[in-house]
């Protein structure tokens, strides 16, 4: 068996150590802050779980991910998640299109009118047909990362907080971690989990140049997320939703612990949250996540109030909660798990890569081991493909 650095403790890096460790490797995670820590992208306890793709590889893929969730859940023995059901809708999403898609794979789904489906959902104000799959819900960010970590260590894995990492070089046959302040750690390979610190490192791994010109660009977004409250349907009648909206791409979700509602006036009604929702890709680019301000746009705020208006109206449309978070996106939305000789980047991210964690932590395993190689959308060195998966 082999020893393996792996960078970052988010939800790749913790599946990543979990499947290693499982594997019988000696794993050492060297994570910068703590896990899943708010600067991140992996904090929280809501996070979208979905089928509805337009790509089948990526239902496919969600449908892998749904056992790998179970057996996460088995051998935790915790409920990492929550069913829910989703939604599809917007004439943009092409809502029969994907239903069709579900057909080839074999999802459960039901494509409704809107009219229908407002009947059903009296809290949403729909544009158009929708897609409904009951397989959808929510699944808890950081406490999955306690619970991949823990397991990982229950297989002999070591977890290093406070240790960011400045660069990766060889050290004989293997390689050497180089933390910030001089600290070392060495192992036969390593894997980079770095999220939207990827920008930072991935000039400093010692990777070769045709490697690094191949790699896709890495944009990181510093996103805006609201939380409003509920008004008359409380959480559990809630599904997850994608909307394909004129103008933007809105997501929704019960929220969870990431927002706590506040008992009041103004129809504020059960629940232990209210409404997650955000744009996609609807925030400001920045250099990488060490340049998080975390400061929200007030335009941006104004925008997704005007949406609750017109979409929810079982929402209150003032925001009782506001935050920000990090998508780290390539150009076509795919995941990217390559890497050359011991060292192996993984960057599952474009905000659609937590449904998908313990199952990629299994890929990353066992591409970074040289078991399997990741899928060829995952490969940097595959043919780009015609349209992005979400």
């Amino acid at each position: 068996m082999g020893s393996y650095i792996v960078v970052g403790a988010g939800l790749t890096g913790a599946a990543t150590a979990w499947r290693l460790a499982r594997g019988g490797h000696e794993v050492t995670v060297l994570e910068r802050s703590t896990p899943a820590n708010a600067q991140g992208s992996s904090h929280g306890s809501a996070r979208i779980f979905r089928y509805g793709y337009a790509d089948p590889f990526y239902v496919r893929l969600a449908v892998e991910a749904r056992q790998a969730w179970e057996e996460l859940e088995r051998a935790s023995g915790e409920r990492l998640f929550t069913p829910t059901g989703a939604l599809n809708f917007g004439e943009r999403g092409d809502p029969a299109a994907q239903a069709a898609v579900f057909d080839e794979v074999g999802v459960e789904h039901e494509l409704l009118s809107a009219a229908a489906a407002a009947a059903r959902w009296p809290q949403f104000d729909f544009d158009s047909g929708v897609l409904w799959h009951p397989g959808g819900g929510v699944v808890d960010a950081e406490t999955t990362v306690a619970a991949m970590l823990r397991l990982a260590e229950d297989g002999g894995a070591r977890v290093e907080t406070g240790w960011p990492v400045a660069r990766v070089e060889r050290a004989g046959a293997g390689y050497r971690a180089v933390s910030a302040d001089g600290r070392t750690e060495e192992a036969g390979r390593v894997v980079i989990a770095a999220g939207g610190w990827l920008p930072d490192l991935l000039e400093h791994l010692g990777l070769p140049a045709a490697f690094l010109s191949a790699f896709p660009p890495v944009q990181v977004m510093q996103e805006n997320v609201f939380h409003f409250p509920y008004r008359d349907v409380t959480e559990g009648a809630w599904p997850t939703f994608i909307h394909h909206e004129a103008d933007m791409l809105v997501y929704g979700l019960p929220g969870g612990r990431d927002a706590a509602l506040p008992d009041g006036p103004n129809g504020l009604k059960g629940g232990r949250s209210g409404l997650k929702i955000a744009q996609y890709n609807g925030g400001r680019p920045i250099p990488s996540a060490s340049a998080r301000t975390g400061e929200i746009d007030p335009d941006h705020r104004e925008r997704i109030v005007a949406y609750v208006q017109r979409f929810l109206p079982g929402l209150v449309p003032e925001p009782y909660a506001e935050t920000t978070c990090l998508f780290t996106n390539t150009p076509t939305e795919d995941f990217v798990i390559d890497g050359v000789g011991g060292i192996t980047v993984a960057s599952p991210c474009s905000g659609h890569g937590a449904k998908f964690a313990p199952l990629l932590g299994r890929i990353i395993a066992e591409a970074a081991s040289g078991e399997r190689p990741a899928p060829a959308p995952f490969r940097i060195t595959a043919p780009a493909p015609t349209q992005s998966p979400t």
